[in-house]
């Protein structure tokens, strides 16, 4: 019998930047990197460069679910990661969509720009809570975003872990906190999943990168995630080598010119060859 040969491919469910550096640009670009087929399902246009985000325009819900169905039902990803879904009906059909399939998910939830532009209204907040953290094998929030999402103070490593399991109350199965907007000579995510024992954590840290070239870090991190697990790497483990990755892709771009803001990062300073996965 002739083998069957395949790569391992990630889904991801996001908006378009134009300037490439974050959203869906940002993940193809680091699933290729890491040698990982991509696929995608667009949920909305935005207009931005490294400046900031001058105008966006979400897609008709019903297309996104389309795009979701007829990746998942011919390609069948390994993993599926979302990052920008700008309104509760693309959050509602996103969430039908997933509940079908029943895949790994990783959920980046992105509800403002680097600049600061929101890219998720308020009452879609709400709804991610309830309609995606219970299919979430994993939540990326930064710290902002931890905020916006539990109104739970974040000041200490307590304050942490309460508000990563109020988010896991909902049904997400692990939350991974981003430190990357706190001070310090070293940035620390922390993982907070749940054990027999209750909340167990695990802190993943890297020296601080200086640069301003850091839009699309938050994508670039989950993708790289998702690209691990597709890979069939477990997800702690998976966590600590996409942070390897983002860590790296700082500090071979900090010193380049990309716009006159905040400039990506460089996705491509060590790219692997397409994976290819051989089985009977």
């Amino acid at each position: 019998m002739k083998q069957t040969k395949s790569y391992p491919i990630a889904l991801s469910i996001a908006g378009s930047d134009s300037s490439g550096g974050a959203g869906i640009q940002a993940d193809l670009k680091t699933f290729s990197a890491l040698g990982v087929y991509g696929a995608t399902a667009i949920t909305a246009i935005t207009a931005q460069n490294s400046l900031g985000v001058h105008a966006q325009l979400a897609l008709d819900p019903r297309m996104v679910y389309d795009q979701i169905c007829a990746v998942v039902d011919d390609l069948h990803p390994q993993v599926v990661k979302i990052g920008m879904l700008a309104n509760v009906a693309i959050v509602h059909v996103v969430a039908e969509a997933l509940a079908k399939y029943h895949l790994p998910l990783i959920l980046d939830p992105v509800i403002l720009s680097t600049s600061g532009h929101r890219l998720l209204s308020e009452d879609a907040q709400e709804s991610l809570k309830h309609k995606l953290l219970p299919l979430s094998t994993l939540v990326t929030p930064n710290i902002p975003e931890m905020r916006a999402l539990t109104s739970m103070p974040l000041a200490t490593f307590e304050d942490k872990e309460r508000a990563a399991q109020h988010l896991m109350e909902y049904g997400a199965r692990a939350v991974l906190l981003k430190g990357g907007h706190e001070e310090g000579e070293t940035k620390s995510d922390i993982l907070f999943s749940a054990s027999q024992n209750g909340i167990y954590s695990t802190i993943f840290s890297s020296p601080t990168v200086q640069t301003r070239n850091t839009h699309g870090t938050g994508c670039t991190l989950s993708a790289a995630i998702a690209a691990f697990m597709a890979r069939g790497v477990a997800l702690r483990d998976a966590i600590a080598e996409a942070k390897r990755y983002v860590t790296e892709a700082l500090r071979s771009g900090a010193d380049i010119t990309a716009g006159h803001g905040f400039g990506p990062v460089n996705h491509g300073f060590n790219p692997i060859k397409m994976i290819i996965n051989e089985g009977k």
